[in-house]
């Protein structure tokens, strides 16, 4: 039986017991034994990580001790996966570097605020995460964010859509679902959710959340399976 770790805490806008509660339900759907850690202190030891196949973080906010951020950089680098959505995992521990090094983007603005209506477009055969998933819209926040440029991204939004400074430079099209590695580790990541709710009203969005937390949960399996080896990473992230 897969085992995931969900951890929740910081701002209390982004709903973090409900999120949590939402996808332990949907991984306890799919057979996993799932435990739910209210801080971050369920972090303070690397080699109980490694006990687990997933981590999800529901943390806007907050400090995240450098030792912690360790001990999630060196889980997630043996396979561990890594998956979250919204403020939970991409406004989580601006003090942490490494973090947002891991997850692959950082929220910097949500031009219009809550209540704006917007199209998530799915890149098709990019994944089977989207497999058989259609554009569709959502009314939340959207998200502006500051990304890695290794992601591979699965969904986008066009901005602007509300009129605002960064309207004074072309459109672009900003990454709403990517997945990424970290070492053997897979981390994925979506950008909805800034209510529980946005899973209930956008069908698609927990669809993605519960395909993206699987995938993600797979990195241990995959790893063993292809034969390798753990530590070959290790000598340059000593020097690092």
């Amino acid at each position: 039986m897969k085992k995931a770790l969900i951890f929740f805490g910081g701002w209390d806008g982004h709903e973090p017991q409900k999120v949590s509660a939402r996808f332990a339900a949907l991984l306890k759907n799919n057979g996993f034994e799932v435990d739910v850690c209210d801080g971050v202190e369920c972090l303070a030891k690397a080699e109980k990580l490694l006990e687990y196949d997933l981590l999800v973080p529901c943390v806007t906010g907050s400090v995240l001790p450098r030792e912690y951020e360790q001990n999630v950089s060196y889980a997630v680098s043996r396979g561990v996966g890594m998956a979250g959505c919204h403020g939970g995992m991409c406004d989580s521990f601006r003090n942490s570097t490494e973090w947002q090094f891991i997850t692959g983007g950082q929220w910097v603005s949500h031009p219009g605020g809550d209540g704006v209506t917007y199209t998530v477009n799915v890149r098709r055969g990019s994944s089977p995460i989207i497999e058989g998933i259609e554009d569709f819209e959502v009314t939340s926040e959207q998200y502006y964010l500051h990304v890695d440029p290794s992601i591979e991204v699965l969904a986008t939004t066009r901005f602007p859509v509300v009129n605002f400074y960064h309207s004074a430079n072309k459109p672009v099209d900003m990454p709403v679902v990517w997945t990424k590695y970290w070492g053997d580790g897979r981390v994925f990541y979506c950008s909805l959710g800034h209510h529980d709710d946005v899973f209930d009203n956008s069908p698609s969005a927990q669809l993605l959340m519960e395909r993206g937390m699987l995938w993600a949960a797979e990195g241990k399996t995959y790893a063993k399976e292809h034969g390798l080896d753990p530590t070959r990473y290790d000598n340059s992230a000593k020097m690092y």
